[in-house]
């Protein structure tokens, strides 16, 4: 029993060793196992990770997929669209190509149409123009035959004014020019209440030409005027200053060639003589019709001029000293002189008779002057001392005839007979010189200045040489004639009134005795007439400027200055010439 209890025990020990051993068999199987299934563990891991990016990916391809098949949805409408608009573009075309044909065949239809008329119409046109050619070429012609004649006549009448100048300049006469002013509106203020209401015309005087003048006047219970009057030249209302500074300035060239010069205004109050001379200095003054360059009067553009020409030859430039005076009540006065203050105020002087038979006056004031602007400064300080009263006809009168002197002085050449001595005495002693009290309340101090002129000797000049006069300029406004009843002047106005009418009488009664060669001529019945006696009996150029209003009311006034001007044309005098008198010159 122990044997086979043994063998059973090692039975089953070997039993036991065998389970054992596939035990650890097992166990080692169960770590592979477990090993691999770790590894499957990352594996599917690994493969979840992968399925899941794959996932991802796929989804957004499938995003993709979807846009696309999209797009595509689109692209297909819009092709179809696209076709659409394409066949309708092409049915477009065609309609438009069947339309486009049927108008180029009305336009060609038009266009031969048209082309046809614009044959006719060149054709047409190509007559026309050969005929306007033809009236052209007939045009030019007159208008060349009228330019000839134009110009014949107008060198024919130039010859003539030249060749009557000239035997009005051999005979000496007194060249006279006209010129009515405008009708103005105090003219019609004036008017008398039947004039203005009658159809006869209120203008009396009219220009005809330029150098005819005719007056028509009817008055009731008078003999009808129909008179016509001739002058060298005649100015209508409408022309400006200029065109009568046209015809003065050829007497500037004169006066730098030697030859004394002188114009003077001449006609009744307010006839415009102080606007002709200086232009409207005063509000009050009438005014005439200007032109744009300006309404200056003979004075200021007759400076301008002078200084002008004597700029032009700077070698032999005369030097230029003026002189002021004024005529009032039959007294000279000196506008010049200062007093013992240097306050300007006219001083008397009086009209001297040197042995060479000029008219002097001796201590007259003489200021040196260099450029326009220094002569019109001068002067225009001088017009306000100048007698004036307020009158109905005028409401600035002038009561004083005015005389600006402008004197050219040269320096001489050694053998020039300015540089000898010459000895001139006084035929009468100045009178001590008083003071005026004119009608205006402007007094005028009696002070003596010494003159910057001596009639008894030549002063030197800059070189030491004696220098000497070259030509005298003398610009006259005389005081306007007037009827005391017409103008209604009254007390010391009205003695300023009988003052300037006798001296305008006596000036008519000079060129009275002048024009019938008379052996007296009566110069010193006034002073104004004694003052310009080497002006009317002497060889100076000597222009009369009449200044007459065409109005009715001033019609015998009107005559009056027509017939003056007439006398004086008839005045034969000795041909003027260029000369020297006696040395003297200005400071």
């Amino acid at each position: 029993m122990p044997a086979r209890g043994g063998r059973w025990a090692g039975f089953w020990e070997q039993r036991a060793r065998q389970l054992q051993r596939q035990v650890q068999a097992k166990e080692e199987r169960i770590v592979e196992l477990e090993t691999e299934n770790a590894i499957l563990h990352l594996k599917l891991a690994e493969y979840q990770e992968m399925t899941g990016k794959s996932s991802h990916a796929a989804t957004r391809f499938c995003l993709l997929c979807d846009e696309q098949e999209g797009l595509q949805r689109g692209t297909r409408s819009s092709l179809a669209q696209l076709c659409r608009v394409i066949q309708k573009v092409k049915q477009d075309r065609k309609e438009l190509r069947s339309s486009s044909l049927d108008l180029l065949r009305d336009c060609q239809g038009q266009q031969q149409d048209c082309g046809s008329e614009i044959v006719t119409a060149v054709q047409g046109a190509q007559r026309h123009h050969e005929a306007v050619l033809a009236w052209q070429s007939k045009a030019g012609c007159l208008e060349q035959s009228l330019r000839e004649t134009t110009e014949r006549y107008q060198l024919e009448k130039q010859k003539r004014k030249q060749l009557h100048n000239r035997l009005v300049e051999l005979k000496g006469n007194i060249r006279v020019h006209c010129r009515i002013r405008p009708a103005l509106p105090f003219d019609k203020e004036s008017e008398d209440p039947l004039s203005q209401n009658s159809s006869v015309s209120a203008e009396v005087a009219h220009a005809v030409d330029d150098e005819t003048v005719l007056v028509r006047w009817d008055r009731p219970g008078h003999p009808w005027i129909n008179k016509t009057y001739n002058f060298e030249r005649v100015y209508g209302p409408a022309e400006s200053q200029r065109v009568v500074f046209e015809e003065v300035c050829p007497l500037l060239t004169s006066l730098l060639d030697g030859y004394n010069v002188c114009i003077m205004a001449y006609g009744q109050t307010g006839s415009g003589k102080s606007y002709t001379m200086m232009g409207p200095h005063s509000r009050k003054e009438p005014v005439l019709p200007v032109e744009s360059q300006g309404d200056l009067g003979i004075i200021p553009r007759a400076a301008e001029e002078l200084f002008r020409l004597i700029s032009e030859n700077p070698s032999r430039s005369p030097k230029v000293a003026v002189s002021v005076v004024e005529v009032y009540n039959n007294d000279i006065f000196d506008l010049l002189a200062k007093d013992s203050c240097a306050v300007t105020s006219g001083v008397k002087r009086e009209v001297l008779t040197t042995k060479a038979g000029k008219k002097e006056i001796p201590s007259l004031t003489y200021e040196s002057v260099h450029s326009t602007e220094e002569f019109l400064t001068l002067v225009d300080g001088r017009l306000r001392l100048r007698a004036k009263h307020a009158t109905l006809v005028h409401a600035d009168s002038s009561r004083s005839h005015l005389i600006i002197t402008v004197t050219l002085t040269t320096a001489p050449s050694w053998d020039s007979p300015a540089n000898r001595q010459s000895d001139v005495s006084l035929l009468k002693e100045p009178d001590c010189p008083s003071p005026r009290q004119p009608a205006t309340g402007r007094r005028h101090s009696a002070a003596h200045r010494t003159s910057s002129w001596s009639p008894g000797a030549a002063p030197e000049g800059p070189t030491g040489h004696m220098e000497q006069v070259h030509a005298k300029l003398q610009l006259v406004d005389l005081a306007g004639s007037e009827c005391a009843g017409v103008s209604g002047v009254t007390g010391a106005a009205l003695r300023e009134t009988s003052f300037i009418n006798r001296s305008l009488a006596a000036l008519a009664d000079v060129l009275g005795a002048l024009s019938e060669r008379r052996g007296h001529v009566p110069y010193r019945n006034s002073k104004l007439t004694h003052l310009l006696q080497d002006v009317l009996g002497g060889d100076a150029k000597l222009l009369v400027i009449l200044c007459v209003s065409p109005c009715r009311k001033h019609a015998a006034e009107t005559l009056q200055s027509l017939g003056f001007g007439t006398r004086a044309r008839q005045v034969q005098r000795g041909p003027a010439r260029a000369g020297r008198v006696a040395p003297r010159t200005p400071r």
